[in-house]
């Protein structure tokens, strides 16, 4: 897992890794099927996968001869946390200037 988001948000930068995230969401899948269902070559999706694994978001699992990869819900929820987070401070200090202006 990352400590910096700054890497999943790059990796997250591009429409077909999102498109990649949400198929698997949907269930495990090969290099080959996502691009079966995709708009982009096996190749394409082989470098796409690569970049989610190397910040954590999939995984490659062996079944066979086959590689499917599978998203990893411990780096997408630890992203959500940290966003969430900032959300909360954010809110936070919203609420503190909206006190501070009806006191005025």
């Amino acid at each position: 897992m990352t400590t910096t988001l700054v890497p999943v948000f790059a990796a997250l930068g591009d429409e077909t890794r999102w498109s990649i995230l949400a198929a698997l969401g949907e269930g495990d899948a090969s290099a080959s099927a996502l691009a079966g269902r995709l708009p982009v070559s096996r190749q394409a999706i082989a470098k796409h996968l690569a970049q989610l694994q190397e910040v954590g978001l999939v995984e490659p699992v062996r079944a066979g001869r086959e590689v499917r990869y599978r998203v990893v819900g411990a780096q997408l929820s630890a992203t959500a946390r940290r966003l969430d987070a900032i959300g909360i401070e954010w809110e936070n200090r919203l609420a503190a200037i909206k006190a501070i202006a009806e006191s005025l």
